[in-house]
């Protein structure tokens, strides 16, 4: 039993800041920010270009995805040694690979087995 007790050690000196009020509250003015901006973009009409304005849309929505992650969800490369973050990219890239992938398959099957559609 001694030995146990020995070798347990205070998992509090080890946690990370979970947060406080002020980093929540800045977080939350990002989000509504980033959450403004793209709206504002979009109902004025956008910005000359749905392509450009997509891709806008978008830039924001990844700062937000960061926003998120940072401010609630705390992860950062010092979170837990890093493997948070790093399960993280490994997600990211996977999701990636499947939805290019899907779009790739998607794109050749419509051009490849719909070819009278390209006639008229």
């Amino acid at each position: 039993m001694s030995t146990h007790l020995e070798h347990h050690h205070d998992h509090s000196a080890d946690h990370q800041d979970h947060g406080s009020v002020r980093s929540y509250v800045t977080g939350f003015v990002l989000s509504v920010i980033l959450t403004a901006i793209p709206f504002g973009i979009v109902m004025t009409g956008g910005l000359g270009s749905p392509v450009v304005t997509a891709l806008v849309v978008l830039g924001f929505a990844i700062v937000q995805i960061l926003v998120h992650m940072v401010y609630f969800l705390h992860m950062t490369a010092r979170s837990e040694a890093g493997w948070t973050l790093l399960s993280t990219l490994f997600t990211l890239i996977v999701v990636v690979i499947m939805l290019s992938g899907s779009i790739w398959v998607m794109y050749h099957m419509n051009a490849n087995m719909m070819p009278q559609m390209q006639m008229e």
